[in-house]
């Protein structure tokens, strides 16, 4: 039998154990940096497969390798680990036991898919054409970014190729989306304080009113886009959060304000920085009032390799029928941090649909009611292992 017959039934064969890892996960979720318990299920999965594993000092991520031989390729399959710190809202038996986390960006379905291909592909070894490594990475919804970490901690060392998937509530169970190119945005976020001075408010003259300034700030920053950017080059300026003032009658003589920057063009991300203090600045010496500003670069934009792109395809073809593939066409200006191994080893990240109106998974992500198609934790083992035994057979033929 072809080694790809073998491991679509060894995935059915396992499918029941992967949906109750995936609802342990769920109803133990973790927040980015505090992925203990997480780690420690990992662990004790892959020591009673006998998969060898590493852990870190540093962080809570964890590399497992399945190696047939050292002297061939090894592929990498990469699952993200971190919940949200926020409340669940769904009647579901499995439905988080701590209060006010959820995973509700679906990385506890990424872990156990990740997972189901480290016990299948192992369980295959002698059949594989080279090694694989099974990336459990932390921290992704954070700035920093858990990939950081794992990189350097040495989880692409030997690597020559990685792969990534992410559920995506906007496609149907079976479907799958795949972009060529930039797929997602970078992702960077800002701060910036404005200094004033108190006065009465009914005599604003005699003090600098901080809100105001900020108030001009803001609206003038929300034109760098639409004015000072070229209309083909898509990106987002969003203030998230305003904290200022004490009481109504009072000029405020301080301001925060912080939000996100998302690009998808390298050379556009990296001017805005500078288009924001310029603007921020300006209108602080207009009014004479001070500020301080921040920003703190984020993930790159996420940029498939298109040869990559066509193994996925020609993985998922095999799974869910060329029916069953969507051009996403467009980026989207949501951030991964799976980006970052794509800026050192090849590979491609595709979006797993998981839209079931009867089982109520069509609810977007970060919602307190999101959830995710059991059914789809087949699909996406066999994709992500298929695309793994695909590029493996092809770097040892071009060898």
């Amino acid at each position: 039998m072809r080694v790809e017959e073998v491991l679509k039934r060894e995935i059915d064969n396992i499918y029941d154990r992967i949906v109750k890892i995936r609802h342990d996960i769920h109803q133990n979720p973790e927040l980015s940096g505090e992925e203990e318990e997480t780690r420690l299920l990992i662990r004790s999965i892959l020591e009673a497969e006998g998969i060898p594993f590493k852990t870190f000092k540093g962080h809570y991520g964890v590399v497992a390798d399945i190696i047939k031989d050292p002297s061939l390729p090894t592929v990498a399959i990469r699952g993200d680990m971190d919940a949200l710190p926020m409340p669940e809202n769904n009647p579901k038996p499995y439905a988080s036991k701590k209060e006010g986390i959820m995973h509700a960006c679906g990385h506890d379905a990424h872990t156990a898919i990740a997972l189901g291909c480290a016990l299948v592909l192992n369980s295959v070894k002698e059949m594989l054409p080279g090694n694989v490594r099974v990336i459990f990475q932390p921290s992704e919804e954070v700035l920093a970014g858990g990939s950081s970490q794992m990189i350097e901690d040495g989880a692409l060392e030997g690597v020559s190729a990685i792969f990534g998937l992410h559920v995506y509530p906007y496609l149907k169970t079976g479907q799958i989306g795949y972009k060529y190119g930039v797929m997602m945005a970078s992702a960077d976020t800002f701060s910036f304080d404005i200094y004033g001075k108190t006065a009465h408010g009914a005599r604003p003259h005699e003090g600098i009113d901080a809100v105001l300034v900020t108030a001009m700030a803001i609206d003038s920053l929300n034109h760098i886009v639409s004015r000072r950017i070229d209309p083909i080059h898509p990106a987002v300026i969003s203030m998230g959060r305003i904290e200022g003032g004490k009481a109504p009658n009072v000029i405020c003589d301080f301001v925060n304000v912080a939000g996100t920057v998302r690009t998808v063009n390298e050379s556009v991300r990296r001017k805005i920085p500078e288009m924001m203090e310029t603007t921020i600045k300006g209108i602080c010496e207009a009014m004479d009032a001070k500020y301080h500003f921040d920003y703190k670069f984020g993930p790159p934009e996420l940029k498939n390799s298109d040869e990559m792109v066509d193994i996925i395809k020609a993985a998922a073809e095999e799974v869910v029928g060329k029916e069953g593939l969507v051009d996403l066409v467009d980026p989207v200006m949501g951030g991964e941090d799976f980006s970052r191994y794509l800026q050192i080893v090849p590979g491609a990240f595709f979006r797993l649909g998981v839209c079931n109106e009867a089982k109520g998974t069509c609810v977007p992500q970060h919602n307190t009611r999101f959830d995710v198609d059991d059914d789809s934790l087949a699909i996406g083992m066999k994709i992500l292992a298929l695309s793994t035994l695909k590029m493996l057979k092809q770097e040892v033929k071009e060898r």
